[in-house]
């Protein structure tokens, strides 16, 4: 069995594999690494053979995970490090180490499934866009706060603004203008996000047209989807790139 793991900046990602290549046996999200090592012990009948994974997190933090993975299931671990150039695709950064892996490995997926030109929109603790052209070439990309990031700051420098994620979720089953601050803030910070994505695609256009492919990953994904219906959403396309950047011979 294979365990891939994505560690953002807030939770880890994890689905475990019967074999390379295969559809998840058992997947979940969790939001420490003694919940992860907890709940994948509990697993029944898991055996694992191989560890891959990519973390955005401090050195120090993934080598304490990687730490633990070994010592609770003596599996050998893979970590994804970056690259000047992968599987036909070139990264554009002047730095290319300083492009976050997380969006490294998704652009590695987008380009794989397209097969040619593509917009990359990852929608996490922060919303990011990249773009690659049909020849590989990154052409760069954009970051800015994602939905939670916009939602804690406002908490944070507005003393009134207070609800729980319950109020939040039923204040998203319209787009309205707000009678509530939980309506008005939640509504107004989805619409701030379809904005953005809506300022790629226009440029995503002045670049190839029409002929490019639109990918949706993270975990808000779904707040955006309708305005660009013509996406493919694809919940785990950083795992997409993982299994390339860290083949398992």
């Amino acid at each position: 069995m294979i365990l891939e793991l994505d560690c953002g900046n807030s939770f880890i990602k994890w689905r475990v594999l019967e074999v390379d290549g295969a559809p998840a046996s058992s997947e979940g999200v969790v939001s420490s690494d003694a919940a992860l090592i907890d709940g994948l012990i509990a697993l029944p009948g898991l055996l694992l053979t191989r560890c891959r994974l990519v973390s955005v997190r401090a050195q120090e933090e993934t080598e304490q995970l990687v730490e633990a993975l070994v010592s609770a299931f003596g599996v050998s671990v893979s970590c994804a490090v970056s690259a000047r150039e992968m599987a036909g695709v070139r990264n554009g950064y002047d730095d290319f180490e300083r492009l976050g892996l997380d969006r490294w490995l998704a652009m590695l997926g987008g380009y794989k499934l397209a097969s040619g030109a593509c917009l990359v929109l990852d929608f996490g603790t922060a919303a990011t866009a990249d773009f690659i052209a049909a020849d590989g070439e990154h052409l760069g990309g954009f970051i800015c706060p994602g939905l939670p990031l916009m939602r804690n700051q406002l908490r944070t420098h507005t003393r009134k603004i207070r609800y729980d994620d319950a109020a939040a979720e039923r204040a998203l089953e319209r787009l309205l203008p707000g009678h509530t601050t939980v309506e008005a803030v939640e509504r107004g910070c989805t619409l701030m996000l379809r904005g953005f994505v809506l300022t790629q695609l226009e440029l995503a256009r002045s670049y190839w047209g029409d002929d490019f492919t639109v990918f949706l990953t993270g975990g808000d994904a779904d707040l955006v989807s309708a305005a660009v219906p013509q996406a493919r959403i694809v919940p785990d396309l950083v795992f997409v790139g993982l299994a390339m950047a860290c083949p398992l011979f």
